[in-house]
Order: structure tokens, then C-alpha cells, then sequence
């Protein structure tokens, strides 16, 4: 049965949760909106936590995603540094707690979209030893930037996305970095061992050093970290020491409120969890991509792309307000990174078991070669994805072919046109 939403609650004043209020308000709401926070700070933008803003490059007051008085505007009410702590699906109501502590109430609903994100897993064992962060908030890289001073021995455990930037971004601050990866190479998940090795080098050339293979046995100190352990015996001195081993969705305040919760929010393809009116976006949203479908079928997965968060939350607003319309979530994945002075794209779904060939550029990692290049991920004849290195003009027209499910030869084919 169709809800016409007249209290619409959004939990979470995440990129997705703000881009789901402005979507509902396009989309004719014109009934009570709340927005729910945890952190005490207005909806902001999360890429720069590893980059410009932890290099002292951009101050926190230019991270806000809207201006003053955009919520307002909106006629939203906004709840900030107050925590969901549960779900009456029956009752429709959301009940809340401020962070400080306090009396829980509850907010009722019509309509409701869960925008909680993720948490950064922390590493095990540290306890409260001081100078041994997680980055996921603004609090979060506020406190690790004022531990990169000049000649800081910074260990960064983790080699991917966010652990790169912050490896990159520590090294231009003038601090001594080492960064620490179980795998053969870094990025192996979002890019592959190849990839990952080749683009991996920009540490190396960057005076970063890379510890491969091996994982991390604990941290040693007795207040401030001192040194981090390594499986093999050995020990790297650290001042501070950076953990970036991926998320954990936020979901325990759904704990027994009927809702399918399975590393993430279970949705349809319309974002829709299951009850009429309750939807999740972003990183907490396990959700089907139809642009997937060729070799996912309708399983749904979790996606923690900026692109993703944005889309989640304009279409949702659309959805909510018009069920019997409702549009499947369709979109070609896209995720960046800035390392160093490069920038890092890649489109599409890669895969470990992918072919993986250079289409455009040098298929040697040779710096005299010049770096720039594009790859293309080859999976059952056709073009699964493609990943570039300071090649933004060829990685334009690659995204644009990916939208069509291209075949192998028409890779080639555009690759041929490009040099």
C-alpha cells in the first residue's frame, strides 16, 4: 500500500541523507522534514578529510555541503549530535538520543530514509593507547592533522583509497611514512594486484615506503603509540599511526526492528527496504545497480562511492514521493582519488578475476615512459571497467562507452581513435 508522506525523517545528515532533503523537497513535499545527525556538525563533504583539508589546504568552514541557511530554506529542522538508537516499524517512529546522554524520545514518521553510513573498523587490540586514529568524520582528521608535524614518524595501516590519501597527504607535510598492506600490492580490491602495484609506485617516487605481505600484529606503547608490530617479528617506529582497513555499515540501532540488516540495509532497486515509505541510501544501502545486472543479476550490493551517495539520494526523494513511479537504481560506477600530485579514476566494477590490458598510454611502468594511462578490466567479452592515471580526457570517453555495456572490440575500437 502507497504512503502519502507527510513527516518525512531522514537519519543521517550524511551526503546522501542532505542531497535525500533536497530531493523530497523537489519532488513536492511540502509536509514537516527532520534531519538527524550524530555528529554535532551540518552535512559535509567527506573526500577532502584525507586530502586537502588534513594537508592544512582547506579550512573546515568550506567543507559544508550547502550554505548558511540552506536548511532553512528547506524548512527542515535539523537534529544534530543526536543518535538513532531505534526502530519501531509498527508504530513508525524513529527513537533518538542526544550524544551526551540522555532521555531517549521518539520522532514520528511517514516517511523515513536511513542515510547512517559507515564506521571505520577499528584495528584490535589498541585499546586507548593515544596517537593511533581512524579516519572517517571531521573530528577524525582534525586530530590526525595535528600529529603530521614535520619529521613525524606517521605508520598508515592499510594501503587503500583513504589509507594512499592520507599516506600521500602526510608526506607532504613533511612527515616520515611508511605504509603497511597484507596484500601484495595496494588498492588490490578496488584495482586488482596489477593495477595496484603500478599505481602503488607512486609511493615509492614519492619517498613513501611500502611494507607488503605483512600483516600487523598490534601497537606498542604504554600511553602514546610507539611502534607498531609486524606479523613477522620486525617493528616500525611510529609517532602516529593511521588505520584505514575499511568500514563496518552503521546498523545496530536496527537491531529487531524487522528489517532485512546483512552488512548493510537490504533494498529493493528502488532503494525501498521492504515497508512502504522506508528507504536507505549511501554506504549503509545494499542495494541492486542495474548497470551490474549483466553479471550480478538483481544482487544487491554496498557501494561506498561519493557518486553513489549523490545518486542514492536524489533518487530516493523522487521514490518516496511517488512510489507507483518508483525508478530502479541504474548508474555506471564512478569513484577518484588525488594521491601525491596524480589523480586516480576508475568507472565501472573491476574485478580480482578481470583481464586487465593498458589501452591507452604506456603498458610499461616506466617512469621515463611517462605515467599517464588508461586500463580496461575485460570481463566475459566485454568491457567491465576501466581504471586511469592523470588520463582524464580518454577516462571521459570510456565512462561515456561503459554505459552501454560495451563489447571488447569496441573497447579497442575507441582506444584505436585515442592513441
Amino acid at each position: 500500500m502507497a504512503i502519502t508522506p507527510n513527516r518525512i525523517v531522514i537519519v543521517g545528515a550524511s551526503l546522501a541523507g542532505a542531497r535525500a532533503a533536497h530531493s523530497v523537497r523537489s519532488a513536492g513535499h511540502d509536509g514537516t522534514l527532520t534531519l538527524i545527525g550524530a555528529e554535532p556538525h551540518l552535512p559535509y563533504d567527506r573526500p577532502p578529510l584525507s586530502k586537502e583539508f588534513l594537508t592544512g589546504d582547506q579550512d573546515p568552514g568550506s567543507l559544508a555541503l550547502d550554505p548558511d541557511g540552506a536548511y532553512d530554506e528547506l524548512d527542515a529542522e535539523v537534529m544534530l549530535s543526536t543518535h538513532a538508537v531505534g526502530l519501531d516499524l509498527e508504530a513508525r517512529t524513529v527513537a533518538i538520543a542526544p550524544a551526551a546522554g540522555g532521555n531517549a524520545e521518539t520522532v514520528p514518521f511517514d516517511g523515513l530514509v536511513i542515510a547512517t553510513g559507515a564506521a571505520a573498523r577499528p584495528l584490535p587490540g589498541v585499546g586507548n593507547l593515544a596517537g593511533v586514529h581512524t579516519l572517517r568524520t571531521l573530528d577524525d582528521s582534525a586530530a590526525i592533522r595535528e600529529g603530521l608535524l614535520a619529521g613525524a614518524r606517521v605508520a598508515v595501516v592499510g594501503g587503500g583509497f583513504i589509507g594512499s590519501e592520507v599516506a600521500a597527504s602526510a608526506a607532504a607535510r613533511g612527515c616520515d611514512v611508511t605504509v603497511i598492506e597484507a596484500a601484495p600490492a595496494p588498492l588490490v580490491r578496488g584495482l586488482g594486484a596489477e593495477m595496484g602495484t603500478r599505481v602503488g609506485a607512486l609511493h615509492g617516487r614519492n619517498g613513501v615506503e611500502l611494507r607488503l605481505g605483512v600483516g600487523v600484529e598490534g601497537v606498542l606503547g604504554t600511553d602514546q603509540v610507539e611502534a607498531v608490530a609486524m606479523a613477522d617479528g620486525s617493528r616500525i617506529p611510529a609517532d602516529l599511526v593511521v588505520v584505514g582497513i575499511g568500514v563496518v555499515p552503521n546498523t545496530a540501532w536496527l537491531e529487531g526492528s524487522g528489517l532485512q540488516v546483512d552488512n548493510g540495509v537490504v533494498c529493493d532497486a528502488t532503494l525501498c527496504c521492504g515497508p512502504p515509505g522506508v528507504y536507505a541510501v549511501g554506504d549503509v544501502a545494499r542495494a541492486p545497480n542495474g548497470w551490474l545486472s549483466p553479471w550480478h543479476g538483481n544482487r544487491p550490493i554496498r557501494v561506498e562511492h561519493w557518486t553513489a551517495a549523490v545518486e542514492h539520494g536524489m533518487a530516493v526523494g523522487r521514490n518516496l514521493m511517488a512510489p507507483a513511479e518508483a525508478q530502479p537504481y541504474s548508474s555506471v560506477p564512478f569513484v577518484w582519488s588525488d594521491q601525491y600530485d596524480a589523480r586516480i579514476q576508475i568507472a565501472g566494477h573491476p574485478d580480482a578475476d578481470d583481464d586487465v590490458e593498458v589501452l591507452v598510454g604506456s603498458a610499461e611502468d616506466d617512469p621515463d615512459s611517462g605515467r599517464s594511462f588508461l586500463a580496461g578490466y575485460r570481463r566475459d567479452g566485454r568491457l567491465s571497467a576501466v581504471m586511469a592515471l592523470d588520463a582524464i580526457r580518454p577516462f571521459v570517453r570510456f565512462r561515456r562507452l561503459l554505459a552501454g555495456h560495451p563489447t571488447w572490440d569496441e573497447a579497442l575500437e575507441l582506444a584505436a581513435t585515442l592513441g
